[in-house]
Formats: C-alpha cells, structure tokens, sequence
C-alpha cells in the first residue's frame, strides 16, 4: 500500500484563499444577494447624532426664520419688529441649543427606547427648556410673567422640540436607502472580476518560482476583501486606512513592476483621525488604474496625510498619460464623498484637481 503523502505545511493559506475565492465568485456573480452581506442599516443612536456643527447651523437657521416670520405677524412696524426678533433670539438660541446639546450627550440612552417613550420624554424638554430661556430673558426685566404667557413658552417648546424631532427621524430616514447605495456600490466596487483574476492569476505564476512571495500576495487580496465584506458603517483609524492601501499597492507592484512607482509621504500624528473604512483604497485603486496601467511608462501614484491643527489633511496623487481603457463613471469618487458626508457633515471636504500631467484627490477632516 502507498504511504499517504505529506500533509501540505501550509494548509490555512490555501484553504483561505479557496474559500475566499468561493465567496468572491458568489458575490461577483450574484450582486443582487450582497444586500444579505451587508449589515443593518437602521442605527437607533444615528436619529440623535446632532453633534455636527451643520446640524446645529440648519436648526438654528430655521428656528430663527419661524421666529422672524412669526413676529412679523404680530408688529406694527419694523422698529418693533427688530426690538422682539433681539429679545425672542434670546429665548430661541438658549432653549435649542441646550435641548440640542442634551439630546447629544444621551443620544446612546435615546436610541434604546422605544418610539413613543422618546416622544414623550423630548417634547417636555423642549418645554422645559424653553420656559428656562425665558426666565433667562426676564433677567433684564422687572416685568412679571402671566400664566397664560408662560404656558405659551413652554408650549411653543413642546412644539419646537416636536418639529426638531420630525425633522431628525425625517432625515435618518431619507439617508437610508442612500446609505444602502453608498454600501452595495462600495461592496460591488471591491469586487471587482478583473483585478481578483489578475491577482489570482500572479499568485499562481508565482506558485513555483517564488512561493512565499506568492503566499504574501494572497494574504495581502484575503485582507482586502476581509475589510470590503465587514461592517461598513464603523469608523476606522488613519493608520487602518493607510495599512490597507499599502496591501493593495503591494498586490498591484507585483503586477505591475517598475511601472508602478509609489511615494508615501505619511505623517504618524495624524494617523488617529476617524474615516469611514476603505476610505483609500478606491483612491489608489482609481490612481493606478488611470494614471498607471493605461501607459506603457508607468506612472507615479503618491499618497500623503498631514496634521494641520485640527485637521488633517489626505492627498492621493497620480501621473496622468494615456486615458484608461474605461472611463469609469465616477462612483467610487461619489461613493467617498457621499459616506465623509455622512460621518463628517459640513467638517469634512473633498476636493478633486485635475491638471495636465496630474491628479489630485484631497481630503480635509477633522482629527
């Protein structure tokens, strides 16, 4: 009888990227089941994430524009107009910001209750709060307040709150199905047929001449679709991003050789900045599809993150020669956009330059 040969010393490897290429084979093939990939959209504490300085501008502004235009009803001249829009913004500006201000620091214990009990506990503050900004302005003034003005306040209130609320739950809803876009968009985008063949392809002709290269190569396409199926809707670390863009370009010199030239001009203090995941690696992945395979030369693709105070600043820069093969429509662009939005609001930029012989995709966010 023959003895049974050797056991393979490296069987997680290839078991992992056998499994790995059956779920990509799946998911690429089947795009209308990578709804079942993705995680629940509904975040309870995402209502009354109201932390964002373009949140508080929007309520502030619209509040006030009630205000003006609830005063004008009832003046007879724009004097009189003036003197009660100055004393009402006391109340207004006092009142939202507090009630925004408290629903911020207990969005996590808001986001467990239930609907109806949030309802009930945030139209009362609004009263509340509103009855404080009041006494606030009766500070500067010996007049005394009726009941009938002061239940007007604390209704006025309650109904402010009552809008606010409307308008929070309005709003997560309508990001939703954008959110679910934005996901299976970018789950799509990772998996992308052309590039996991290409990979497949190196790694088996690395096989024999340079097997632990090879096994770097797969380990390196095991992690990046690890990060693409996992929960889209955490926040990672800089460095994180910055790891993960280096294995995508290590797979791609690997394809590419001398071709691909890549400059890294990172700076360790800004590492700690939240950015939502695979955040770089479309950037990149755009930088050496357009400004790299398309030219016999090669290009430069160059990828740089600075602290600026308290910001920080990313810049992902390519050579520009020969257009690509496929224009492309824009979506992993759109696709970052679109979640910095989300997670960062008006904080955050994106700017695209492109010039003559170069590309520049720059992002400033908070640190």
């Amino acid at each position: 009888m023959a003895s049974k040969p050797p056991p393979d010393p490296k069987p997680s490897v290839w078991s992992d990227s056998t499994n790995l290429t059956s779920l990509l084979g799946f998911a690429a093939t089947r795009p209308t089941d990578a709804n079942a990939l993705l995680q629940p959209l509904f975040d309870p504490e995402r209502v009354f994430d109201v932390c964002h300085v373009g949140l508080v501008l929007r309520a502030v502004l619209a509040v006030q524009g009630l205000l003006a235009l609830g005063l004008a009803l009832a003046t007879r001249d724009l004097l009189q107009w003036t003197q009660d829009v100055a004393s009402g913004t006391v109340v207004t500006m006092f009142s939202l910001l507090l009630w925004l201000l408290l629903v911020c620091a207990a969005r996590r214990v808001l986001g467990r209750l239930r609907e109806p009990v949030q309802w009930a506990m945030l139209l009362p503050l609004g009263a509340l709060t509103a009855s404080l900004g009041w006494q606030l302005l009766n500070l500067a003034s010996a007049a005394p307040s009726g009941v009938f003005r002061l239940v007007s306040i604390a209704l006025a209130g309650a109904a402010t709150a009552a809008l606010l609320l409307a308008w929070l739950k309005l709003r997560e809803r309508s990001q939703r199905p954008a959110d679910a876009l934005a996901q299976l968009v970018e789950l799509q985008a990772r998996i992308r047929p052309h590039f996991l063949f290409n990979t497949l392809n190196s790694a088996i002709a690395l096989v024999r001449i340079d097997p632990a290269r090879a096994e770097d190569m797969l380990e390196d396409l095991s992690e990046l679709f690890r990060v693409a199926l996992a929960d889209a809707t955490a926040a990672v670390s800089l460095d994180e991003e910055v790891a993960l863009a280096r294995r995508y370009l290590a797979i791609e010199q690997i394809r590419f050789g001398d071709r691909l030239r890549i400059h890294w001009q990172i700076d360790p203090t800004a590492g700690r900045a939240r950015v939502p995941p695979l955040l770089l690696q479309p950037l990149v992945e755009n930088a050496v599809r357009h400004g790299v395979e398309p030219n016999d030369e090669g290009g430069d693709v160059q990828v740089i993150t600075r602290r600026r105070g308290s910001e920080v600043e990313i810049r992902v820069v390519n050579s520009v020669g020969l257009p690509a093969s496929g224009s492309g429509h824009g979506l992993a662009l759109r696709n970052v956009r679109q979640r910095l939005r989300l997670m960062h609001d008006v904080a955050a930029r994106f700017d695209l330059n492109a010039e003559a012989h170069r590309f520049t995709v720059r992002i400033i966010l908070p640190r």
